[in-house]
């Protein structure tokens, strides 16, 4: 049967596991009493029940609506309902601040905003700072939204009809759209259903859970999609509880694991247990960043494989890189061989492709005819930036890599101007451009600096203005203006104040000496042997959501 949508998908879907269960959220993620679990067939009725109120409302196929709903059940719904009328979605990130998120949804052009009674007020904040005339509706009333119908009324949905919009933070400062269709979608999640090795789901039985936010790629077209297309439960949490993170494992009745770098990192700090041992019930963890000192030492205490990948939003997880077969090379940071429907090339800073062995910048493609297929469809209203993604007619990544001997590739660095902390990519360019306002800063460079939990921190190398003092009060001051606008993971954890930056002929900043120049210092800081000169404050202690 050939399917050209996320909707028709579950549609399909709930034909053949009609009473399987698609959804578990556990009461301790719903703040609720009790779990909330549904069918695929109940899920197909709550978001045929919204699709009709949509159709009534004047959306239509090519329409945006923005969804701040968190992780929960109605943004499954909401997604689905909108997706059946070939109308995009944009998830919105709830710890956004206010000005990032009139950003969003100004830049998206969403015709109208969707969220949960005690969002309304902050999303009609954020409506006004963006100076926009679009209706904010509550996630049950919308019956009362009414748009004029725009476009082609008989417009057909197709694989290639945008399904959401999901914003990354790049090189280039502000977030770029990443314009994801239904294509994108369905050929996401038929890589994971049909991956085998060490990540073979069986159909209709397995359960995945995953702590990742339902704005990201992984659990939006990863989790959602592999589940969806293979009949499997999706087990949803509202974030990552570390101290309850086994049990609700062991309740949950898992057997697949979604993770990032920090999960690891941090359930290895727990104390031992006589329970550590989850070899019979979990078949593997699926995830990206784990320390390498801690790959062997997770699996042997906890029992499973943790399958090491690479991917980004913009190639989906159709054209994502993984370990799902042997070797492996635990504790190497390795990321897998070539999938057979990749194109790899690694290049130097000239575009020279390097020597196996040597560190290269990533670059790929799909094979065959169209070298974008499953890949993001552009950055929305930027199509300079797109064209650069794709010089040459292969994506170019950002990320160094190197290949062995017998083919396997291993992650090395990022070349691009963004932070990977606890998940989240982080803009160097975009905390730059708000701590430059600051009365405090005079020049200021924002890196990455290595992060034993989060994989990365924020590190920003401040030169202070005439009228101010590098001192642990001008670093407060900083860093609590930068709060204001910033979201709380965006704000420096780490404020080095410099005599001077590392800067190019045109007075940019010398991105490798820049980098350099943080991870030393904080190298010294941790280890108490800042020189004499140099001042350097952590403020990791005030980095609170």
């Amino acid at each position: 049967m050939s399917l050209v949508s996320v909707y028709q998908q579950l549609k399909w879907s709930s034909e053949l596991f009609t009473s399987n269960p698609f959804l578990h959220f556990p009461a301790s993620a719903l703040n609720a009493q009790q779990d909330y679990d549904a069918s695929y067939q109940q899920v197909l009725a709550s978001s045929d029940e919204l699709k009709a109120k949509y159709a009534d409302s004047g959306l239509g196929v090519g329409d945006r609506v923005a969804i701040l709903l968190e992780n929960k059940p109605q943004f499954f719904f909401h997604w689905f309902a909108l997706n059946a009328l070939g109308v995009c979605v944009v998830p919105v990130n709830g710890e956004l601040m206010v000005e990032e998120a009139s950003y969003l949804i100004n830049n998206s052009d969403a015709r109208c905003v969707v969220g949960f009674e005690h969002t309304l007020d902050y999303l009609k904040t954020v409506i006004n700072h963006a100076g926009l005339n679009i209706p904010v509706v509550a996630d049950t009333d919308i019956e009362s939204l009414e748009l004029q119908r725009l476009g082609d009324s008989e417009q057909q949905i197709s694989l290639q009809t945008e399904c959401a919009i999901l914003y990354t933070s790049g090189s280039t400062g502000k977030p770029k759209g990443c314009v994801l269709s239904n294509d994108y979608f369905l050929l996401s999640g038929a890589k994971y259903r049909d991956a085998g090795g060490y990540c073979k789901l069986e159909t209709g039985q397995e359960r995945l859970i995953t702590p990742l936010p339902l704005v990201h790629m992984n659990a939006m077209a990863c989790s959602s999609m592999g589940m969806m297309m293979s009949g499997g439960c999706l087990i949803q949490l509202d974030r990552f509880h570390p101290r309850s993170w086994w049990q609700t494992v062991r309740e949950s009745g898992a057997t697949v694991i979604h993770y990032l770098g920090v999960m690891p990192a941090i359930l290895l700090q727990l104390p031992a247990s006589a329970q550590d041992d989850f070899s019979k019930q979990v078949k593997f963890g699926y995830g990206a960043g784990v320390n390498p000192v801690h790959h062997a030492v997770f699996e042997e205490r906890f029992g499973f494989p943790l399958i090491e990948s690479w991917g980004m939003t913009e190639t989906g997880n159709a054209n994502c890189i993984a370990a799902f077969e042997e070797p492996r090379h635990v504790g190497k940071s390795c990321i897998g061989k070539r999938p057979d429907a990749v194109e790899v090339k690694l290049i130097d800073e000239v575009g020279i492709e390097v020597a196996t062995g040597e560190p290269g910048e990533l670059l790929v493609r799909a094979k065959g005819d169209d070298p974008t297929k499953g890949f993001f469809s552009g950055y929305y209203k930027n199509e300079a930036a797109t064209d650069e993604a794709w010089e040459g007619g292969w994506l170019h990544t950002g990320d160094i890599v190197r290949q062995g001997e017998d083919g396997s590739f291993y992650f090395v660095d990022r070349l691009k101007n963004v932070i990977r902390r606890s998940g989240e990519n982080i803009s160097a360019l975009e905390v730059e451009a708000t701590l430059s306002l600051c009365k405090e800063v005079g020049q200021v460079g924002v890196a990455a600096v290595p992060d034993e939990i989060r994989g990365d921190e924020v590190m920003a190398c401040i030169v202070v203005n005439e009228d101010s003092l590098p001192s642990q009060a001008t670093a407060e001051a900083i860093f609590n203006t930068a709060k204001k606008t910033l979201a709380y993971f965006k704000v420096p954890a780490y404020i080095s104040f410099v005599s001077e930056l590392p800067l190019t002929a045109s007075n940019k900043p010398q991105r490798a000496e820049l980098k350099k120049l943080a991870r030393e210092t904080v190298a010294r800081f941790d280890s108490n042997q800042l020189d004499a000169d140099e001042i350097c404050f952590d403020l990791r202690s005030m980095k609170k959501k």
